[in-house]
């Protein structure tokens, strides 16, 4: 039986971070170092798992879907709730719902697919994926023209997807006309912040979302659950000050790429060697890699304070 569905009570505990995917020299999944990054993850506190665009599942060959959950269905902890991604392709949302149907997880994310996409065509493609995996999905809306808010809360209605994941980048959060009509038109609990900890204090503060998701929190697992807990508190001077120790890496994500720069990051940390990564990415160049890895660094070891002193 799979474990319980994810819910607004679970963001309420935890952030939900977003790990690459780490691989050996020859490209192939890395079980010890892929082990190490969730136990690290684990340790900080954090017992939501996304695996999907920090992991590169947009390009994963079909041929390692199968054995990515089962690895993922091994190394987490009884505690810590996993969320595999399916797609981005229509195609390949049938194909990975197949797989996930021989599994346990409870969800999974369906990767957004820009281009050659409707609205509504979209929301057809996830009933489909829905009913052929047998399980609802994490829908991830991270641009304008994907999926409308009204296709959005029809689904909802209908109990085929479990929680929101909002990630469409403004120059201000706090000025967001989709998500402000997105939450008159569904549970704002159930939709999480998705771009990690930069907007997440407005999102959760202004638009009463549930709850956020972290990539740099893979690198301070302790700081991304303590800002959680300063926004549950109120305590919004607090959250900010955590919000900017932060700033520095996720400033370098938004320059050189998100998954890029976390990929690299999680490595120069000294947290797991992820290796290569794949095509059609290609590894960070060489002249920014000492940016950021002294930024991860810094990350790390603010992280490691607060485990200090408790």
């Amino acid at each position: 039986m799979a474990k319980a569905c994810l819910t607004p009570d679970h963001f309420a505990r935890s952030p939900m971070a977003v790990p690459p995917l780490a691989r050996d020299a020859r490209g192939a999944l890395d079980e010890r170092a892929n082990a190490a990054l969730i136990r690290h993850i684990e340790a900080g506190g954090i017992t939501l798992l996304l695996y999907g665009g920090n992991a590169n599942v947009y390009h994963l060959p079909l041929d390692e879907y199968e054995p990515l959950l089962d690895m993922l269905g091994r190394l987490p902890s009884a505690e810590t709730l996993v969320v595999p991604a399916a797609g981005p392709t229509f195609g390949l949302l049938l194909e990975h719902a197949r797989a996930l149907r021989r599994h346990r997880f409870s969800t999974a994310m369906v990767l957004p697919h820009q281009g050659i996409t409707t609205s509504a065509g979209v929301a057809t493609g996830v009933r489909r994926f829905v009913e052929a995996a047998g399980i609802p999905a994490l829908l991830y809306v991270k641009h304008d023209g994907f999926i409308e808010p009204e296709d959005v809360a029809r689904l909802c209605r209908d109990g085929l997807v479990s929680v929101i994941k909002y990630a469409t980048v403004r120059t201000d959060p706090a000025n967001d006309p989709y998500l402000r009509t997105l939450v008159t038109l569904v549970d704002p609990a159930t939709i999480i912040s998705g771009i990690g900890e930069q907007p997440a204090i407005v999102h959760l503060r202004d638009f009463g979302l549930g709850g956020f998701t972290t990539g740099c929190g893979c690198v301070a697992p302790r700081l991304s659950c303590d800002l959680l807990a300063a926004v549950r508190h109120g305590d919004w001077t607090e959250a900010e000050r955590i919000r900017t120790i932060f700033a520095p890496l996720e400033t370098l994500r938004n320059a050189h790429s998100p998954i890029r720069v976390l990929h690299e990051a999680v490595a120069a940390a000294g947290i797991a060697a992820t290796g290569p990564i794949l095509p059609l990415l290609d590894p960070i160049e060489p002249a920014h890699a000492p940016a950021i890895g002294a930024a991860a660094r810094a990350l790390f070891a603010a992280d490691a304070q607060v485990g200090a002193t408790r």
